[in-house]
């Protein structure tokens, strides 16, 4: 994936002239493939991914994908009060860091992309996140929400392992959920988001998509901040 759509991506930051690399940090409970999205991307194992409760990623740690996208991956949500305070924290202060250009001062994260886990419908979570930690920083048309594990929706039936893709009913149960959560956002935050991708980082199903939302809503402008 390093080189997908490159050109696309090249000439839209060019366009708007944007800072190098687009900075992306990924966020989203426990379980929900953070890692498991950056080794898709990377078409290699470059984050270790974490089984059962337990978290692999404890802190925020960047990936380059190539000179236009880098991504940040966060320590997943929803482990206990204490332990998601200090990552809230944690992410507050990425989506509020400052880097310096020709004398002005931006936002280092351009993006923010919240992830769900496609075979589980608590959104409590990602509302949290969403109210609490994203919008309360950066502009609403700065984030992108996306469904991984789309192979695990529908307690797994329906995926064709043949092809590595969701058979009709699952393709329909995945746009149903797609439609719902954007529609759940929206009562709940009050805040449109454009429709969520449904992918599985683990049989790299729409990751091309993936990428596709990604330059769709590639920001028009810089995180200009004022100092002073």
């Amino acid at each position: 994936m390093k080189d997908y759509c490159i050109g696309e991506i090249k000439s839209r930051m060019e366009q708007r002239k944007l800072l190098l690399p687009l900075d992306i940090l990924l966020v989203g409970g426990t379980g929900t493939g953070k890692s498991s999205t950056l080794n898709a991307l990377f078409g290699t194992t470059v984050a270790k991914v974490g089984y059962g409760v337990e978290p692999e990623t404890k802190k925020i740690s960047s990936y380059k994908l190539n000179d236009f996208l880098r991504f940040h991956d966060s320590a997943g949500l929803g482990d206990g009060k204490a332990a998601d305070r200090e990552h809230e924290k944690n992410i507050a202060i990425e989506l509020r860091k400052v880097c310096a250009y020709n004398g002005e001062f931006y936002r280092y994260i351009d993006l923010v992309i919240v992830l769900l886990d496609g075979s589980n419908r608590d959104l409590g979570t990602t509302f949290s996140i969403l109210q609490s930690i994203v919008l309360k920083v950066i502009e609403p048309q700065r984030v992108i929400v996306a469904i991984n594990q789309a192979d695990r929706a529908m307690k797994g039936r329906n995926w064709n392992h043949e092809n590595n893709e969701p058979e009709r009913d699952l393709l329909n149960f995945l746009e149903e959920q797609a439609v719902s959560v954007q529609n759940r956002i929206k009562d709940s935050t009050g805040i449109s988001i454009n429709k969520p991708v449904c992918y599985s980082a683990e049989f790299g199903y729409n990751i091309k998509i993936f990428i596709d939302q990604i330059v769709f809503n590639m920001p028009t402008t810089r995180r200009l901040v004022k100092i002073g």
